[in-house]
């Protein structure tokens, strides 16, 4: 039944159709594909806003030039129900679709056992061996699952959680190694998630590590992994704000400090010189945004910056001076590492600190410590 939208919902569809469009422009660029396709033929997966997300999934492989690839619904998930918004703002009730390499929350629609199957609405049912089956869940309820394409490549869910989803950096394991197809590496399911000769250069053995992007491959719509990072990497200008709080994963090592992915997303620098000790490749830290450069670069810390994060360090030192009968020795000549040993915080940090307290009146700062002021 295909009934008209509410202005409210519609007004809602085209502010996230707007910014999937953005987000199409850029993806345009790099497979060749010129113009955004019209509302219900879109390219991938993503938009969202604060009631609802959108679907769009990629069919049939690449495009040609000029052409929009696939020729999937524009789907909206909102908190009244699961739509899909045809042209003309008229918006026709839909059956749930399952994300391939991603969580979904999807209900049991049957059982053979051991087998058990599970509704992926256009994709069909998907199998959900018996051994993931949590004990007592019956046909009709919802379970939180992870759906690729096993061995025999059909669709089977997993209530297992992988190391990374579809559009996640992780850093895996090479389990075996076949010369003529690529890598396999452990990333926490049964089936082995393949690595092809085409998306890395370095050659890899049994044992090596090595920092990945799990994928959806285009052309064989199979969950693949790819040490290409730089392809998947957003250089559009990103909407960080200083001091905001953000998930690092370390890339690299350059002379200035450490590479690191933002959120999946972006890559910025950790400085050397503002760390406590080496970082190692693969190492996931929550991080903060220090500088948004004129030409793009992403300054990073391991600290807040700003006179608003010093308060609570303040506090910190202030507590542990008072656990340690008002003096401690630490002051300007202590290195990094002892310093983020006894206060979990940076050299650059402590020393802002103690300045603040100093200022105060509530410390005394001395040549090889320093001391609480005793009131009176």
């Amino acid at each position: 039944m295909i009934t008209e939208a509410t202005p409210a919902e519609h007004s809602m569809a085209a502010q996230i159709y707007a910014v999937l469009q953005a987000a199409y422009t850029l993806e345009a660029k790099r497979i060749g594909c010129a113009t955004f396709p019209p509302l219900g033929e879109t390219l991938d997966e993503l938009g969202q806003s604060s009631d609802s997300f959108l679907i769009f999934r990629r069919r049939g492989g690449r495009a040609e030039p000029g052409q929009a690839p696939g020729l999937a619904r524009l789907g909206l998930r909102g908190r009244a129900g699961n739509f899909l918004l045809s042209p003309g703002g008229r918006i026709q009730n839909a059956r749930l679709m399952a994300l391939l390499g991603k969580r979904n929350l999807l209900p049991i629609v049957r059982q053979a056992p051991p087998r058990f199957y599970l509704d992926g609405g256009p994709l069909g049912e998907i199998l959900l061996p018996g051994r993931y089956l949590p004990a007592g869940a019956r046909p009709g309820e919802k379970l939180d699952v992870f759906v690729y394409r096993d061995s025999e490549d059909r669709l089977v869910a997993t209530t297992a959680t992988p190391r990374a989803v579809v559009g996640e950096f992780a850093y895996l394991r090479v389990v075996t190694r076949n010369p003529s197809i690529g890598a396999f590496l452990d990333w926490g399911l049964e089936k082995d998630l393949l690595l092809p000769l085409r998306e890395h250069a370095a050659s890899l053995r049994p044992g090596d590590w090595v920092l990945v992007r799990v994928a959806l491959d285009e052309r064989s719509d199979r969950i693949v992994a790819s040490a290409r990072l730089n392809r998947w990497l957003d250089l559009t200008p990103p909407a960080y704000v200083s001091g905001q709080a953000v998930k690092l994963i370390v890339e690299s090592e350059t002379p200035l400090g450490w590479r690191a992915i933002i959120d999946h997303a972006h890559r910025g620098l950790l400085y050397r010189a503002e760390l406590s000790s080496p970082l190692v490749i693969g190492q996931q830290l929550e991080g903060f945004i220090r500088t948004l450069r004129p030409d793009g670069k992403i300054d990073l810390g391991l600290d807040r910056v700003g006179h608003r994060r010093l308060a609570p360090l303040t506090e910190q030192i202030v507590e542990a001076l008072k656990a340690n009968g008002g003096r401690m020795p630490y002051h300007d000549g202590s290195s990094p590492e002892e310093i983020r040993a006894a206060f979990g915080m940076s050299k650059k940090s402590f020393k802002q600190a103690i300045g603040v307290l100093f200022r105060e009146r509530r410390l005394l700062i001395e040549p090889d410590s320093i001391r609480l002021v005793t009131p009176g």
